[in-house]
């Protein structure tokens, strides 16, 4: 490829038009967080600003004078402080407080707004699995600060690329040497997205490393436009409102196709910045006043417009009629902000001297950080305006012993952060009685996620009437594996190790008792709280809640067979209630009973699920498989409302010692008798 050095072609660095491709891009992002259903994939707006972004620094970096290194970095710096700072600054400590206002345990929501003003947000999501989709991430006001830290990570790493390259110092092939530099590092990161969205898309999703193909293709895309005139001339022949609806398009793809949705937003999204000429129709709307307008605000609309709706979520919730005056609310924050906090910090020279506002914005982060550490310990639920606070975590799980052995949950509970000596210690020790047995004593090896560790508050019932008692669980992975394994990797050794390890302890007479998190790993048919980590024979994560229970089935028949070869008999215990919503009771800023809702629903949701696992039981024709019903043992002590679902769950999900109690009595009585 040739590059031209004529600078006569070079364009102004300020174009409207890609002000007004901003405020479509955040038209889209605020129509898909109100209501997906009106716009499926809306998200894919941050993407385009993603291109944008790229496309923007490098034009703001072309030809910009640097006395040396020191300046060059330390100017850049000064200017993405200017820019993001502020404005994010404000919004973090206005959404602290109101958050504290409505939620009593903000905990999450307030580390996720610490990490934010580091750039550092979307790595404490990972961290904990905050699916950018899912429930939970809805109710934290900074989850979508994860697309600022990703940003703010590739402005770190850029600035070095553009200055070593040599197309911040201007040399001879600098501008080649960027196009190479970027070009293969942006190779890199779109071979790693395509290899781990399918197996783990929540690190795809928010890493840097594979996002930055798509700030890659802003900046390639402006080196080509301003070097290489051919291909700027075949791309000003495209039609920008074809591109435009092509980009509509994609964002209705179904999600299954969410990685073709990806690549073909960046694709198009880099079309319609190169097509988007003078001439042509498209032009004018982009560049009409208040288009432009909605892009210029178009960075404190992205930040205020999730905070109100997470707030609403707390509060009165969204509906029909609540959209218009939550509308007004973002558009008035957002305009304060722009017009009282971005444009005096960008336009002004009050501070004088560069390193005055390095230091200035570092205090700003460490005052900032310090009030929310104050909100998290000294100042924890001081602000809360309700009057319940419902515990999801009402008894210490850690706490808990395995009877007589003084075996602590810590050792027989397995995780991912487990080393190989702990899972050593986990399937020698977490027997009971481990010594004590007779030859004719009976065995109940309970496995599966932590679930089944729930169900082993009753342990003492079980031991008291003369079993052995076995755990081999591991918290978030489903027992037995599927043919073509799980997500996280570290199930798979563990839950392969578990059933070796059960069937060399297991005899003849003995029993097996799975139980897992079925609503959530096979899907519930409700997808906001379904869990997509069991693989398919091409190793990508499903989503489909058939083809997944079809997985599961296929490894429990495999198991179903090693057992019945020594007469081994395997319990399934089915899928009980769950609550995500346990801590959104009535309150008086909250008028309706969204939690009760929500436990109707998944009601419904798990009768439907335990009628599909015992009739692929049945079909399958598992002789020694038993499908046990939680539902109904505990319908006739936990009806559908909050107090009751309070007295026989610890938390959203799992189990009180009262409701374990009951089932294991069940079991006894009916299948278990001495």
């Amino acid at each position: 490829m040739k590059f031209t050095q004529n600078k006569s072609t070079i364009k102004s660095l300020y174009r409207p038009e890609i002000n007004g491709l901003k405020a479509f891009a955040i038209v889209a992002v605020i129509i898909n967080h109100f209501n997906k259903e009106i716009l499926p994939n809306g998200y894919l707006g941050i993407d385009i600003f993603f291109v944008i972004s790229g496309f923007v620094i490098t034009s703001s970096l072309y030809q910009r004078p640097s006395k040396n290194f020191e300046d060059f970095i330390s100017g850049f710096y000064e200017r993405r402080i200017k820019r993001l700072l502020p404005a994010l600054s404000f919004f973090v400590l206005i959404m602290s407080i109101a958050i504290c206002l409505f939620n009593p345990k903000p905990i999450i929501n307030l580390r996720t707004g610490l990490t934010s003003l580091f750039g550092l947000s979307n790595l404490y999501l990972l961290q904990y699995s905050q699916d950018y989709f899912a429930k939970l991430t809805e109710l934290n006001v900074f989850a979508h600060t994860w697309s600022l830290g990703v940003g703010e990570q590739f402005y770190i790493l850029f600035p070095y690329i553009i200055w070593f390259s040599g197309f911040g110092r201007q040399t001879k092939n600098g501008t080649r040497n960027l196009f190479l530099t970027v070009g293969g590092l942006g190779i890199v990161s779109f071979i790693g997205f395509l290899y781990l969205y399918p197996i783990n898309q929540e690190a795809a999703f928010l890493q840097m490393q594979t996002r930055f193909w798509e700030m890659a293709s802003g900046c390639l895309l402006f080196i080509c436009c301003q070097k290489v005139k051919s291909f700027e001339h075949f791309l000003e022949k495209v039609e920008p409102l074809f591109v435009l609806a092509l980009i509509l398009g994609v964002m209705y793809f179904p999600i299954s196709w969410a990685t073709a949705s990806r690549v073909a937003v960046i694709l198009l999204s880099s079309v319609l910045i190169a097509c988007l000429q003078k001439q042509r129709r498209a032009y004018k709307f982009f560049t009409h006043p208040k288009v432009v307008y909605i892009g210029d605000i178009s960075y404190s609309l992205y930040l205020w417009h999730w905070g109100v709706l997470s707030i609403s979520r707390w509060t009165i919730g969204i509906h029909w009629w609540s959209v218009p005056f939550q509308i007004v609310l973002i558009l008035c924050l957002a305009i304060t902000s722009y017009r009282y906090i971005e444009t005096p910090v960008l336009k002004g020279e009050w501070l004088g001297e560069r390193w005055k506002i390095l230091i200035l914005g570092g205090g700003v982060i460490v005052v900032l950080s310090s009030f929310l550490i104050a909100l998290e310990r000294p100042l924890k639920g001081k602000l809360y305006a309700g009057k319940k606070i419902i515990s999801t975590n009402r008894e210490d799980f850690t706490q808990l012993r395995l009877g007589k052995s003084s075996l602590t949950w810590e050792k027989c509970i397995g995780h991912k952060n487990f080393s190989s000596e702990q899972l050593k210690l986990l399937f020698s020790e977490c027997k009971y009685p481990v010594i004590r047995q007779s030859r004719n004593q009976r065995t109940l090896a309970f496995v599966g996620d932590s679930q089944a560790i729930s169900l082993l508050n009753a342990e003492e019932t079980l031991t008291n009437s003369g079993f052995r008692v076995i755990n081999y669980s591991y918290a978030g992975c489903p027992f037995p594996l599927p043919p073509f394994g799980i997500f996280p990797r570290e199930c798979n050794k563990f839950l392969i190790n578990a059933e070796n390890k059960i069937l060399q302890d297991l005899k003849a007479g003995d029993s097996i008792i799975i139980y897992n998190y079925h609503l959530s790993h096979l899907g519930g048919y409700n997808l906001k709280y379904t869990r997509h980590n069991i693989f398919n024979k091409n190793k990508n994560r499903v989503s489909d809640p058939s083809t997944k229970i079809n997985l599961y089935m296929a490894g429990l028949n495999r198991l179903s067979k090693k057992a019945y070869e020594k007469s081994i008999l395997i319990y399934i215990i089915g899928s009980a209630y769950r609550n995500n919503d346990m801590e959104l009771t009535k309150e008086w800023f909250r008028p309706y009973d969204p939690a009760l809702k929500t436990l109707l629903q998944e009601a419904g949701n798990a009768k439907k699920l335990n009628k599909i696992l015992a009739n692929s039981i049945k079909d399958g024709s598992f002789t020694n498989i038993i499908f046990v019903n939680p539902l109904e043992i505990l319908d006739k002590s936990c009806g559908r409302n909050m107090n009751s679902y309070l007295e026989c769950f610890r938390d959203n999900n799992h189990l009180s010692d009262k409701s374990a109690k009951e089932l294991i009595d069940f079991l006894l009585i009916n299948y278990w008798r001495p």
